[in-house]
């Protein structure tokens, strides 16, 4: 029973931030906010179409732009469950960037196996 202006609730902020003290309106990358990935989950649990670009972004998760770790993890799971509305542009990003992340921390055969699972074989 509250108007449009009066929140009750905070954002659901990423882990990382919960605590700090910060508030995130805007993101500086297209104007999405920057949620928690849980939040995202329970928005895809309720709209399948939901945008899954949002959801596998890694600062929903950490600090660190550059850790695909959960991110890539998550997309496979999500797959299985037959979860494919990813474009195949971010789905090969998402595949490169993690296949560098490992390749970076010497595990090159982890490497070469996310990269199997890319969608374009060229």
């Amino acid at each position: 029973n509250t108007s449009e202006c009066e929140k009750y609730a905070c954002c659901p902020l990423p882990p990382y931030l919960e605590d700090s003290g910060y508030v995130v309106e805007e993101d500086d990358n297209g104007g999405r906010p920057l949620r928690d990935v849980c939040f995202h989950l329970l928005k895809l649990y309720s709209d399948r179409s939901y945008e899954l670009d949002q959801l596998l972004d890694p600062r929903s998760v950490t600090s660190d732009p550059l850790d695909f770790r959960l991110s890539w993890h998550l997309w496979e799971v999500l797959r299985a469950l037959n979860y494919c509305h990813l474009s195949q542009q971010s789905w090969g990003v998402l595949n490169t960037s993690y296949a560098a992340q490992l390749e970076s921390e010497g595990l090159w055969e982890w490497a070469v196996f996310v990269m199997l699972h890319e969608p374009d074989a060229q």
